[in-house]
């Protein structure tokens, strides 16, 4: 696991309806159930998200114990009896688990992570573990956003003062290196979870000094190796940017390099291109230019297109808020549940298409061209089903099955691995900075056209013939409930294989 310590006992981090169905003496809390979590949409216009949270949401379920301080509270409510008090005493997660490495590229509909165990344990879990997954994965998929607009120019994660609370400071700052960022100013954030720390001087530091000059020499002389420079607390051009070049000679008489300017207001595009040719033109041409200022990808790949002499970005608030769309959709959905003694797919029914689910015990798969490397499309199937990769496959549109398409010599890569077992973690958790560079294999294999920051090309996500068959006969069956979920008494069985 990761290097942050846990201090809190995150087990009643729970809706409370979850405690009321759990209790309840008509349902059966040994029931083997199987749960999906997915999100229905991709946020700020991208169609994809890059998976985040998996270490925090495992490390949530290994310690999932009620404290006695947890039961006390819970007894207080005097809505629950003794017995139910009594078998969260011993509650503990031994659930099976799949998931999405961190780093993954997922697409609406697809298992993020599968759940399958005891609908008390299954059940109780949903809450924490979208709040965990949710957050990292809209943070993880702003900062690729952030950072693909950025070209190759390195972004410094500059958020915790905005962040929605401590926890959302911390993990977003995580997140945002898991989707590409190369530092952050967080320094807990940098502690927890061994992320490069960056930061300049603030406005205020220049301003307690008797001058912008002395500020300037001063930061010079403490930092001489790593020394950037704000300049525009006063005036950029006529003050700010003399200043800096100033200090940036002195520097280069004691044999030290300025570092870097930071701007941080103005026209980030006329002002950059302008320090750039003050810099030149004094020698400095080694000094990089950061930039900050309430930036995001649309206005970074503005301030690119015009040209602006910007090396190095500095992102705060519309990051780590995700401002243009500051919620992940995901939910957590039930996707088959144990009929004597046999594994039986459910269905939810909605009037919202979007909200239909895809029922069964499923897995999902990327298919990679041979020759192009690249990804052909992703299918969601049943989990007994396996490709044969020395036939062609013929994939069809879930929705509109007419369209059609035949691939051949295609690799098959697996999207959903074990991760833990009967309490036990078996997967290998790799360090952040190995998640970063698995996301940035996994996003080299869509075109750039499916990564457009605004109306992207389409990737395909499929259904199997099996599992559209099954989603198909469970809706028609369907018309006959009232509860909009179908239990499929008078199912077809050959549609149904079990595991």
């Amino acid at each position: 696991m990761g290097n942050e310590s846990i201090t809190r006992n995150l087990t009643l981090l729970t809706d409370f309806y979850q405690m009321t169905m759990m209790s309840s003496e008509k349902v059966n809390p040994d029931q083997e159930v199987v749960f999906d979590i997915y999100f229905r949409r991709a946020p700020s216009g991208s169609q994809f998200v890059i998976a985040a949270g998996l270490e925090q949401a495992i490390d949530y379920l290994r310690n999932l114990h009620f404290s006695e301080d947890d039961l006390s509270y819970l007894r207080s409510l005097q809505v629950f009896d003794e017995a139910f008090l009594e078998r969260l005493a011993s509650f503990r997660f031994t659930c099976e688990v799949y998931a999405m490495p961190e780093g993954s590229v997922a697409f609406p509909q697809e298992p993020l992570m599968r759940i399958r165990g005891p609908w008390f344990q299954a059940q109780y879990v949903e809450t924490a573990l979208l709040t965990i997954i949710n957050h990292q994965t809209l943070i993880a998929t702003k900062a690729h956003r952030v950072v693909h607009a950025a070209q190759g120019g390195p972004i410094m994660e500059f958020g915790a003062r905005r962040a929605q609370g401590p926890d959302a400071a911390i993990y977003g700052a995580r997140a945002s290196i898991i989707g590409g960022c190369a530092s952050t100013s967080n320094v807990l954030a940098g502690k927890m979870f061994n992320i490069p720390v960056s930061g300049t001087i603030s406005h205020a530091w220049v301003m307690r000094m008797p001058s912008e000059l002395e500020a300037f020499r001063v930061y010079a002389q403490q930092f001489p190796d790593n020394c950037v420079l704000l300049v525009d607390t006063y005036d950029t051009l006529r003050s700010g940017m003399p200043n800096a070049i100033r200090v940036g000679h002195e520097l280069r008489e004691k044999g030290y390099t300025l570092k870097g300017i930071r701007l941080d207001s103005g026209d980030l595009a006329y002002m950059s291109k302008e320090a750039r040719k003050m810099l030149d033109a004094a020698g400095l041409t080694e000094t990089k230019i950061f930039a900050s200022s309430d930036l995001d990808e649309y206005l970074i790949r503005e301030l690119l297109m015009q040209g602006a002499k910007i090396d190095a970005w500095g992102v705060g608030t519309k990051l780590i808020t995700s401002s243009d769309d500051p919620s992940l959709g995901g939910v957590y959905k039930l996707m088959a549940a144990e009929e004597d003694g046999k594994l039986v797919p459910k269905i939810k029914v909605s009037e919202n298409s979007s909200k239909i689910t895809n029922p069964g015990f499923k897995k999902v798969v990327r298919l990679i061209d041979k020759k192009s490397r690249k990804a052909i499309g992703d299918l969601i199937m049943l989990d007994e089903e396996e490709l044969d990769m020395s036939k062609e496959l013929e994939l069809f549109d879930p929705v509109n099955t007419w369209k059609r398409k035949v691939i051949r010599n295609f690799e098959v890569q697996p999207l959903l691995v074990p991760i833990m077992k009967d309490g036990e973690i078996l997967y290998q958790f790799p360090t952040l900075q190995e998640i970063q560079a698995f996301s940035r294999e996994q996003l080299a294999l869509f075109s750039e056209e499916h990564k457009r920051l605004t109306n992207p090309h389409r990737y395909h996500v499929d259904l199997s013939e099996k599992l559209w068959n099954l989603r198909q006969t469970l809706l028609i069956a369907s018309g006959s409930t009232k509860d909009g979920v179908c239990h499929l008494s008078d199912r077809p069985k050959e549609l149904y294989p079990q595991k």
